[in-house]
């Protein structure tokens, strides 16, 4: 079983990337870093936790291009080291390839990360570190069936994605969103989003399910399903009124529940959404 760290300065992509590695059996543990300096902090503290040390780690999977310290330069601190943890690179952008495997890097994975890539890079860290892989790969998705005739949009390779991601193809029908999930479009049910979390430019579509990240600001989707019973309850938070559990007001501040997450309401969105559920209470 594998220890990882995974280090990436977007937040949205970090946590995709970190979706992927714990859907892996083959790894144990995966933490995140946001930055080159907590990244450097964290492998500091397992260097020194030893390789049978609670904070030891096997691999980093690191981006190249980020604020501050490159990955690139990152890999070059660690071959300092005598036992430094394995590097998988994981970058949007092709032309580094050469500088990370003169640096050892066990692969170099392109965004977006389609999850048969990054298991194939999980294997080749295991097979570097002499682990066998008795322990079966993650089941992958198949693909759908192909489309019928008509035109088929080219992915960017240099656009930023996980295992689901916002696809700029146009929903199949005005009641479907469609996502990304490691190359394959699917579509996905207006009617089951719970509700919506900003995440930048991103938004997190939240499911009975699970979640779905798409490259859509969340003002762009208030906008589109506002008809659809959603409304903004915080700059953060866009939900379906049919979906609210419970209205709580508790000293002073407003929470609504929708299934098991419980979400705030800022000042300025609870009383339109206290008037909002007493009209659809009564029809």
């Amino acid at each position: 079983m594998l220890r990882v760290l995974a280090v990436d300065d977007e937040k949205p992509l970090l946590e995709e990337l970190l979706y992927l590695l714990r859907s892996d059996p083959r790894i144990s543990s995966a933490e995140g870093a946001g930055d080159a300096t907590e990244a450097l902090r964290r492998i500091t503290r397992a260097l020194e936790s030893g390789p049978e040390g609670c904070d030891a780690i096997d691999v980093v999977f690191l981006d190249i291009q980020m604020a501050g310290l490159t990955g690139l330069d990152i890999a070059r601190l660690l071959a300092g080291f005598a036992r430094p943890p394995l590097i998988v690179f994981v970058t949007a952008h092709e032309g580094f390839a050469v500088q990370a495997f003169d640096l050892k890097a066990v692969d170099y994975v392109l965004k977006p990360v389609r999850p048969e890539r990054l298991a194939e890079a999980v294997r080749r860290a295991r097979e570097a570190l002499g682990r066998s892989d008795s322990v079966p790969a993650p089941h992958l998705p198949e693909a759908p069936a192909p489309p019928g005739p008509g035109p088929r949009r080219t992915p960017d390779p240099l656009t930023p994605a996980g295992p689901e991601t916002a696809s700029a193809l146009p929903d199949r029908t005005p009641d479907q969103i469609a996502v990304e999930l490691g190359g394959v479009t699917r579509f996905v049910a207006i009617a089951d989003i719970a509700y919506v979390e900003a995440q930048g430019d991103y938004a997190r579509l939240h499911t009975d399910e699970g979640s779905h990240l798409v490259r859509i600001p969340l003002s762009t989707l208030e906008e589109r399903w506002a008809a659809r019973g959603f409304v903004r309850i915080h700059r953060r938070h866009l939900v379906a009124l049919g979906r609210i559990d419970e209205l709580r007001l508790d000293a002073g501040t407003t929470s609504v529940r929708v299934g098991a997450a419980e979400l705030q309401v800022s000042r300025r969105h609870a009383r339109e959404l206290r008037d909002l559920l007493m009209r659809h209470a009564t029809g």
